[in-house]
């Protein structure tokens, strides 16, 4: 029977990010950013390495920026509903507007 060989490089190191690098990470998609575009941007190797970053930098914060956080997908999901009914009556407007 083969022995497995061990997959992981020993030369290999991880690379290790300073809580700058993390806290301006996480800003970024706090500010709208997706996940892959930082990821894409600063070099990160993964996606969900962002969501773990994201995750100690609220629970650091406390129940303040988790209260925050949630009021800002609240908002935006309001504002999707309601471009979507802005697009509606702007289709609505130009149907009627046609028929005079």
């Amino acid at each position: 029977m083969a022995q497995k060989k061990n997959t992981l490089k020993t030369n290999e190191t991880r690379r290790r990010y300073t809580d700058e690098f993390k806290d301006e990470a996480v800003q970024m998609m706090l500010d709208g950013h997706t996940a892959l575009s930082v990821m894409e941007r600063l070099g990160i190797p993964n996606v969900n390495l962002l969501y773990r970053w994201k995750q100690e930098r609220l629970h650091r914060s406390g129940p303040v920026a988790s209260s925050l956080e949630a009021r800002v997908r609240e908002l935006e999901n309001e504002l999707r509903r309601v471009e979507r009914e802005r697009d509606i009556l702007k289709k609505a407007l130009a149907i009627f507007g046609r028929s005079e």
